[in-house]
């Protein structure tokens, strides 16, 4: 097949997982492209194009796309129609709202003179992240309503996420597969924390959604009875107000920010992964973690439950201090059985989220999907 991958920011786990499925659907002799916005990126974007580049005999193509809605959003969809246009693909599949709305339209467009083209879209959270009931969810997912008639089929990386497609934009009318993302063989390589790692990490984007603010919280409970360390690892816009509670609440000693980093170098720098979320989606964090072989307390929301099922690691309720403070003394204090858990975790993981697992569902999917 001839497959154009369509996304908005080349950024955090929507990339990966695009890579990840280019990739491995270039690997098994499908002519294979990218095309991304030319804004949005962070320090690793060029040298993850600049890998998978030699791979994919259908390019990689940037071109401006705008995080809010816009006039830029006419040129951009102008720019995919063009582009694909010119490959006489088989599938357009979008990723994420915008990447989405554009290949969509776009194969609507192209039908006319290729009718076998199919159009596949995966949300990522995108739209569903809204809050319902707000100006914002009502306009977007209504969006959402009018562009599923241009979609051949829709994929959702969990059955989380196929859920709230079907309550905050309507049951499905188009074929839907739940495809879960997978890992690649070297993610299963052992973290190996040496003798200055913290006792806790945090991986992800510093917003106030992922709950670093309750692991504070959190931290500084448990100060009267044990000094606990944490590496927090990444970026993002509320790095400097959390900066600020750890520094208020007397913690600076034992909280290090180290801005963002790779996932398997963060690995090296905590023993037990924290995974405080207020909310979401399916996120590679945790799937990264269990596969490094990282004990993981984790926040019950979005796709987690998932990723844990049929193993004996449990999960908290979101934004309840007293229970992750419980979880941190219990995980630290017996440090042998955090460690047999995560084992059966990880082998959990393995038997389930692989990348070539994942790339067969979504080329079966391509090739079975009609409407």
């Amino acid at each position: 097949m001839r497959i154009l991958h369509c996304l908005r920011a080349p950024v955090g786990g929507l990339f990966r997982h695009v890579l990840d499925l280019a990739a491995e659907q270039a690997r098994l002799g499908h002519d294979v492209g990218i095309l991304a916005d030319s804004n949005a990126e962070d320090r690793l974007t060029s040298s993850k194009f600049d890998a998978v580049a030699p791979l994919l005999t259908l390019g990689i193509l940037r071109t401006p796309m705008s995080r809010n809605p816009g006039l830029g959003d006419v040129q951009a969809y102008r720019t995919v129609l063009a582009h694909a246009r010119t490959l006489n693909l088989d599938v357009l599949h979008g990723h994420g709202a915008k990447g989405g709305a554009y290949a969509r339209l776009a194969v609507r467009a192209l039908k006319h003179k290729n009718p076998q083209i199919k159009s596949f879209y995966t949300p990522h959270g995108g739209s569903l992240h809204f809050k319902p009931g707000t100006a914002e969810a009502k306009i977007f997912l209504g969006l959402e309503r009018i562009l599923e008639r241009y979609s051949t089929g829709v994929i959702f990386e969990s059955a989380y996420a196929a859920r709230v497609y079907a309550e905050r934009v309507r049951v499905p009318s188009v074929p839907i597969r739940v495809i879960p993302n997978g890992l690649q063989p070297a993610d299963f390589e052992l973290a190996q924390p040496g003798n200055d790692a913290k006792d806790l990490l945090f991986v992800g984007e510093l917003r106030h959604l992922k709950g670093i603010d309750v692991l504070i919280d959190a931290i500084a409970a448990l100060q009267g009875e044990r000094k606990v360390t944490a590496a927090i690892v990444g970026s993002g816009p509320d790095g400097d107000a959390l900066k600020a509670k750890a520094e208020a609440l007397g913690l600076p000693d034992l909280i290090t920010f180290t801005g963002a980093l790779p996932a398997r170098l963060a690995f090296n720098l905590g023993r037990v992964m924290v995974v405080p979320s207020l909310a979401e989606s399916f996120p590679y964090v945790v799937l990264e973690a269990a596969a490094a072989g990282l004990p993981l307390i984790s926040t019950n929301v979005g796709g987690i439950p998932e990723i844990v099922a049929g193993t004996d690691t449990g999960l908290i309720a979101p934004g309840n201090v007293p229970a992750l403070s419980t979880a941190l003394r219990e995980t630290l204090s017996i440090p042998a059985a955090a460690a047999a858990k995560a084992k059966r975790l990880r082998d959990n993981v393995a038997a389930k989220f692989t990348v070539s697992g994942m790339t067969s569902a979504v080329l079966d999917f391509y090739a079975s999907a009609n409407r």
